[in-house]
């Protein structure tokens, strides 16, 4: 089995290709595929086969799906920017007969009120319609998202955040990684949505406690408004619409939108998902 993995380059897909290794996955089984296949080069070294894939390019998708079982479509990056770059990766794996398509989408995109959930809805629903045979897995926030954060507290003791009392399920890049390994290479997950997250949903004094022990001093959780948050933004340097578009994430964490904690990414990689506190103490640790 040929198991295809689109943005390889990046943190996600990078772990993917690990994941599939760790598993016993043959390197020549394995198709790792980015825009700039020069940002494979050490996979190719190693034996893993590589290939370029842009989702805005139909012939490199349709050419590196040659052969291909199993495709991981990794959600591209640009919010409001990616659908029509799914959609052509999707109606390439349907032409080419793909057997399996596992797309990286967000936590309950078809009925979350949250800004970043309607591309994965669109996608979600060009799976649908396209026949080929799927699997959703709708990865929670990274832990990772948050290390910054931790270390910026190290300088001024605090979390500035407009996200109120909420939680966030959060799992780390490492975890979701393993999760989409396995739902490549076993049977019996055809049609299925997979919830993945981290076992327990965390708050933001909690993020501040962690930040307190990993950096030796006293962290406080500061509770901005939305206006607050988006006017602190723009004076760091962002334009008012990306400003506001980032505070309007933490308005919809406050909601409860990343707060649902699921058992499923635990029991499909038969281990515990890693604990807040060791996801970002090994994040700091590799920066």
């Amino acid at each position: 089995m040929t198991v295809l993995v689109t943005a390889a380059s990046g943190h996600l897909g990078r772990l993917v290709v690990e994941a599939l290794l760790a598993r016993g996955t043959a390197r020549a089984e394995i198709l790792a595929t980015a825009r700039d296949i020069a940002k494979l080069a050490d996979l190719a070294d190693r034996g893993v086969h590589t290939a370029t894939l842009d989702y805005d390019r139909p012939d490199t998708i349709a050419a590196a799906l040659e052969g291909v079982d199993a495709v991981l479509l990794v959600s591209g990056s640009v919010p409001g920017a990616r659908v029509e770059g799914h959609r052509n990766v999707v109606e390439a794996a349907a032409a080419a007969g793909v057997a399996k398509l596992v797309y990286t989408s967000a936590p309950h995109a078809t009925t979350a009120d949250f800004a970043l959930a309607a591309d994965h809805r669109a996608t979600e629903e060009l799976i649908a319609a396209s026949g080929v045979p799927a699997v959703i897995v709708r990865n929670n926030w990274y832990t990772e998202n948050y290390v910054q954060d931790v270390a910026d507290a190290a300088e001024s003791g605090v979390i500035a955040k407009a996200a109120g009392d909420g939680r966030v399920a959060s799992a780390t890049r490492a975890d979701l990684a393993e999760g989409a390994a396995v739902v490549l290479l076993e049977d019996g997950h055809l049609g299925s949505v997979y919830e993945f997250t981290g076992e327990t949903a965390w708050d933001f004094d909690e993020l501040a406690a962690v930040a307190s022990e990993l950096t030796g001093r006293d962290v406080a959780y500061r509770r901005l408004t939305v206006d607050e948050l988006a006017a602190s933004l723009e004076s760091a340097g962002l334009d008012a619409g990306t400003a506001g578009f980032v505070a309007g994430i933490d308005e919809a964490i406050g909601r409860g939108v990343l707060a649902d904690a699921q058992p499923t990414l635990a029991r499909l990689i038969g281990r515990p998902t890693t604990s807040l506190v060791d996801g970002v103490r090994a994040a700091l640790a590799a920066r």
